[in-house]
């Protein structure tokens, strides 16, 4: 299990999670025991991040999870903007949806899902501003959001006193336009997490649970995360699921640099 050094600060929210989360885009379809023993798995490696959205349709599944037992896990999901939907009296019936099928009375961290063309990011800061103020979320960010939407809803969720907790990309070893199109650099400057979307090895553990019946989740875990396989022992199931992943975009850069480049920018790898 990892040390709590091994976690990673959400911004300025004060939530601090582990730098492998999981997504749950195909939960909704997966074996359910599978899905409840992956859920064991993040339970026992500490604060992982547990993506959802309401148009994964699998809110539902992460909320049996979380009714089978506690967790210590961040809960994390998104509302769906679309024309004639982004008002904060709809984004905040869409959370009260959400919280009802997770079973949850507050979120920790929810994001609008992606911005819309010809409709100004700020519209949607009153309603992430009463989602935080209400309770109902303890922090708020934003997804699929460029550089410049980023600094424009991160000031008017400023005027209000609440701080953008993260922006999430797609962001891998094969995907890196994150740190050629400002998104990085942006991340940097307004002290947001960068949460990268289909994991740094662009091949999610949850699809390979599919892919291999006869591998338990702890067995993907190990066979897809290096430092869970250096730590795991005979006889012992719990693994620590939230393996340390590259800070950096070069992997050979030397510790010291990799330490400067993450008081920069929180970085987070969704599996």
């Amino acid at each position: 299990m990892p040390a709590d050094h091994d976690t990673r600060p959400l911004g300025r929210t004060g939530i601090d999670v582990l730098p492998l989360g999981i997504g749950t885009n195909k939960w909704r379809r997966a074996d359910r025991e599978a899905v409840l023993e992956t859920y064991r798995t993040i339970h026992n490696a500490g604060p992982c991040m547990i993506d959802t959205a309401e148009i994964y349709f699998s809110e539902r599944v992460v909320g049996d999870c979380l009714r089978a037992g506690p967790t210590r896990a961040v809960i994390a999901s998104k509302f769906l903007p679309f024309p004639g939907r982004t008002s904060p009296r709809r984004l905040m019936s869409a959370l009260d949806g959400s919280l009802a099928r997770l079973g949850l009375p507050t979120i920790d961290l929810y994001y609008v899902h992606y911005p819309l063309p010809f409709i100004d990011v700020g519209v949607f800061a009153e309603g992430l501003v009463e989602a935080v103020k209400s309770g109902k979320a303890r922090a708020v960010g934003v997804a699929n959001f460029n550089a410049d939407q980023m600094r424009h809803i991160a000031d008017h969720l400023a005027r209000a006193g609440v701080p953008l907790a993260a922006n999430q990309v797609n962001y891998s070893l094969l995907r890196r336009a994150a740190e050629t199109n400002g998104v990085l650099e942006a991340c940097r400057e307004l002290d947001v997490a960068l949460v990268a979307v289909f994991s740094p090895c662009v091949r999610p553990p949850h699809a390979a649970v599919g892919q291999h019946g006869n591998e338990s989740a702890a067995d993907v875990s190990r066979r897809y995360c290096p430092r869970a396989r250096r730590q795991h022992q005979p006889g012992r199931p719990e693994l620590a699921v939230g393996a340390r992943q590259p800070r950096d975009s070069h992997p050979r850069r030397d510790q010291a640099s990799s330490r400067q480049d993450q008081s920069r920018c929180t970085r987070l790898a969704l599996e």
